[in-house]
């Protein structure tokens, strides 16, 4: 039988809810109605078959990337590789670290090809495509962990900064993560940027060895993992605060050279209850206030 994706609109009628297998995306557009039919119109059909097209590659995209070749074809496959390729000559990365920004960014892609919109966004588990026209903005909600509820800080993005992508890695997400950050969130040019850079952050906030950490190898955990045999962080012990501020700077510092190269446009790293933002974007704290502008989208 056919797998067919499900597509709907949510019960506010102002958003759409795309969902294959994996994939789940919420997507939000303004504009004149017209223009935002076409858009979600656009978005749906380019939704089918796209999660096929990503598994008719899927060896090639759980092998490790090279930084300057690849065989891969897909165009959403070849945007993968381009956003992890600046990592591949130093640390183990496949374009799996990049396919939900990826995602996102093709959907909305589809969408601006569609119709003109005034904002929009597609939201992919935390990894998100932004678009803004002239003089939009959005409020990007930042949760201490993503496997809680409740946002505690927010970051503005507007039409006139570079930032068109944000993602969150860290070890409670959706993916393995090498290190023990709760969270880091990135802020890039694209989420495929956006989504890459997050992972090599996130797997930067560590303390090797440390008799409080909890490992085991991917692959025990899910056999077909790109992560093979390396060790991923399963618990995290009592750490003291000298050593939450060394993980923490050492993940700062990864962040800080990502800055300085141009891969990324700011980050917030968050272990314990801490946080290192890097960057110039301000992060303003919400006191356990909930975030409910509607111009508002969650990291």
């Amino acid at each position: 039988m056919t797998r067919l994706p499900q597509i709907a609109l949510l019960s506010d009628g102002r958003r759409l809810h795309l969902q294959d297998g994996p994939i789940d995306l919420i997507v939000e557009a303004r504009g004149a109605a017209d223009a935002v039919r076409a858009a979600y119109e656009a978005a749906a059909r380019r939704f089918t078959g796209l999660l096929d097209e990503l598994c008719a590659e899927l060896p090639e995209l759980r092998a490790a990337a090279e930084p300057e070749r690849t065989l891969l074809v897909g165009v959403v496959a070849r945007r993968m590789h381009a956003a992890v390729a600046p990592y591949a000559a130093d640390d183990f990365i496949t374009p799996m670290a990049a396919v939900a920004g990826g995602v996102a960014e093709e959907i909305l892609g589809a969408m601006l090809n569609a119709a003109a919109l005034d904002r929009a966004y597609v939201n992919n588990g935390g990894d998100i495509a932004l678009h803004l026209g002239d003089g939009q903005h959005f409020s990007v909600g930042l949760m201490d962990r993503p496997d809680r509820g409740g946002v505690m800080r927010t970051i503005r993005v507007d039409a006139d900064d570079t930032v068109r992508g944000i993602a969150t890695s860290g070890r409670h997400g959706r993916s393995f993560s090498l290190g023990i950050a709760d969270a880091v969130t990135v802020l890039a040019g694209t989420a495929s940027q956006a989504d890459a850079a997050a992972t090599i952050v996130a797997n930067a906030v560590d303390l090797p060895g440390h008799p409080a950490i909890i490992r085991k190898p991917a692959c025990e955990l899910q056999p077909d993992s790109d992560l093979g045999a390396r060790l991923v962080t399963r618990n995290v012990g009592g750490l003291s605060q000298n050593e939450i501020a060394t993980a923490l700077e050492s993940g700062a510092e990864c962040a800080r050279q990502l800055f300085d190269r141009g891969l990324i446009d700011g980050a917030v790293l968050q272990l314990c209850g801490d946080m290192l933002v890097i960057g110039t974007k301000d992060i303003e704290r919400q006191r356990s206030r909930p975030l409910v502008q509607e111009n508002a989208v969650h990291a």
